[in-house]
């Protein structure tokens, strides 16, 4: 067999009951996290125009739009990635030398699933191929340094998962992921320098394609067999490496980690950090004269100043949540790092913009070496009376050292969607969610097209 013929029939043979009861119920709790950082950005500018521009181009309704509405499959695959990507409050994998964020593929299965009418079963284990695939190959096949950006080894995981959602056989999955993992080798230049919508939609473009190529080899439409070791296949851009699909379990949901605060998600032991300072006694956030962090290298070269661009001029909302210096300054200063502070009034507001030219990052080999087993970060704010205060953080709740559970996993569900959903519906998509493997993908699709796109206060 090929390479891509292996990965399609351990995706074929997947079910949920390999997954361990602590995988499935980490599984849900993506779900749940997934559901309401997209139910959260559902007033978003973007995702506003996303909308309308469906609403134009029409589309045959198979598939539910988060906060109502059908539409194609592929169509509602980018909408509902779109979603859950625009906050960047998702969660994330940690490899040497990549980062990827595997709810991301969660658009793709939810259309694809709704699409067929497939069972809860049959969506959890989609996704749950969805983190396998993307995980591993970002383990040993990282891009970032290549100019290349994670959505690439995505854009695999996407086809699987939409391809296992459909119910194709080996033989079709194998095509899916041929042809998206060609068609969609992504440019690094998404997250570096000044940042654009793009950041947030490179993915839904991913999600949406994966569905599409599923779709089409559904039809008998084939791809390149040899995609991964063939003549400048994806091996020639990433480098050899052995993976052997055989051998792969669906335990990988268990090594991804949930973004306690609403930013990049490098900077969540930094932020735990400096919000542990300002907890402190005698701290006085008016009066800070320096700010120093030492931290991973990974850290400072994507959001710290290094070599994906200088972090210290801020204007939008994308470039705010990828720049260290920004999120640490309005941590500081507001004792919170949620969506709140990315009102665009806030992120220009003199006081986080003076703030942030008063912080140092740098990166240490030491820490850089403990990652990522660990997210290190050392942080020292000095006061303008000579006064310091330090502290130091390798994880936070959330990281998967420390994983949530389903209870605190509902309290930032509810933070995220009290604004467009009432309580009883809330409850509703919660219940739904940790009983899924019992229910069907149109209950919980039905209750996501009950969500308000208004916020509660009538703010659009």
């Amino acid at each position: 067999m090929t390479e891509v013929q292996e990965l399609a029939t351990f995706v074929e043979k997947a079910r949920l009951s390999d997954l361990s009861p602590e995988a499935l119920e980490q599984l849900k709790i993506r779900v749940l996290d997934t559901l309401g950082v997209a139910v959260g950005a559902l007033d978003a500018e973007p995702v506003n125009a996303i909308r309308g521009l469906l609403e134009d181009l029409g589309g045959t309704e198979q598939a539910t739009l988060i906060g109502g509405g059908k539409t194609s499959p592929e169509k509602a695959a980018f909408f509902n990635s779109a979603l859950s990507r625009y906050l960047d409050f998702m969660d994330a994998y940690l490899a040497k030398g990549e980062t990827n964020h595997p709810s991301d593929n969660f658009g793709a299965v939810l259309a694809a699933a709704e699409s067929v009418d497939a069972s809860g079963a049959e969506l959890l284990t989609a996704f749950a191929v969805a983190y396998q695939v993307h995980t591993r190959l970002s383990d040993v096949a990282p891009v970032r340094a290549l100019g290349f950006d994670h959505t690439t080894q995505g854009a695999f995981a996407a086809a699987c998962s939409a391809a296992k959602a459909l119910g194709l056989d080996a033989d079709q999955i194998a095509n899916a992921a041929a042809m998206a993992g060609t068609a969609n080798v992504a440019l690094r230049v998404t997250r570096t320098g000044n940042l654009s919508h793009w950041k947030g939609l490179a993915y839904p473009h991913v999600a949406k394609e994966g569905v599409w190529s599923a779709l089409l080899a559904s039809r008998g439409i084939t791809g390149p067999g040899e995609v991964f070791e063939g003549n400048k296949g994806f091996k020639d851009l990433a480098g050899d490496y052995t993976l052997d699909w055989s051998s792969e379990d669906l335990e990988s949901v268990t090594r991804t980690i949930i973004k306690k605060y609403n930013a990049e998600i490098h900077s969540q032991s930094a932020l735990e950090a400096v919000l542990d300072i300002r907890s402190r006694e005698g701290f006085d956030p008016s009066h800070i004269d320096t700010v120093r962090l030492s931290t991973f290298d990974v850290a400072y070269s994507i959001i710290g100043g290094g070599e994906e661009g200088d972090k210290q001029t801020i204007r939008t909302k994308e470039e705010a949540d990828h720049s260290l210096p920004w999120m640490l300054a309005v941590a500081l200063l507001d004792g919170e790092l949620n969506p709140g502070q990315y009102d665009p009034a806030r992120i220009v507001a003199d006081d986080v913009q003076e703030l942030m030219a008063k912080v140092t990052i740098t990166p240490d080999d030491a820490l850089s070496d403990r990652f990522p087993e660990e997210m290190p970060a050392e942080v020292t704010v000095t006061l303008d009376d000579g006064t310091e205060f330090s502290a130091e953080k390798s994880a936070y709740d959330g990281f998967f050292t420390c994983p949530l559970d389903w209870d605190a996993a509902r309290v930032k569900f509810n933070v995220l969607t009290a604004p467009f959903a009432d309580q009883a519906l809330r409850d509703e998509i919660s219940d739904i969610v940790h009983d899924l493997d019992n229910r069907q993908v149109t209950e919980l699709t039905a209750a996501l097209a009950k969500v308000s796109t208004t916020r509660a206060d009538g703010q659009s």
